[in-house]
């Protein structure tokens, strides 16, 4: 993408082949989150009642929502990506032709 030592070279087709990847990613996270979701839940709760098991149970449970929350964030993250992305695109080609008609004697009011 560019030059050597170029700055910023933003080419749309760039952005619209990369943003479907943010989708596919989130995706693929949420299905993973929710197999552990499912997974987890379906061991059950096999707590005894002493101490030491009190506090993992505590332990765990308060890790277990941690996870399940920031698995959640970054899925939404990721598809926030995507979505940006297209319409960073989009915004690019709509200034592109803005500026374009601009410049261009057929876009201009005051061209007679």
């Amino acid at each position: 993408m560019g030059e050597p030592g170029e700055v910023l070279d933003i080419k749309t087709a760039d952005i619209k082949v990369s943003a479907p990847v943010f989708h596919t990613q989130s995706e693929n996270l949420r299905l993973a989150a929710a197999a552990l979701k499912t997974a987890l839940d379906g061991l059950g709760a096999p707590w005894g009642g002493d101490d030491e098991v009190a506090k993992f149970r505590e332990g765990y449970t308060k890790n277990r929502t941690s996870i399940e929350s920031s698995a959640a964030i970054l899925v939404e993250g990721l598809a926030s990506i995507h979505t940006a992305l297209t319409d960073m695109a989009d915004g690019h080609i709509d200034n592109d032709e803005l500026i374009k008609a601009m410049f261009s004697k057929a876009g201009r009011k005051d061209a007679h």
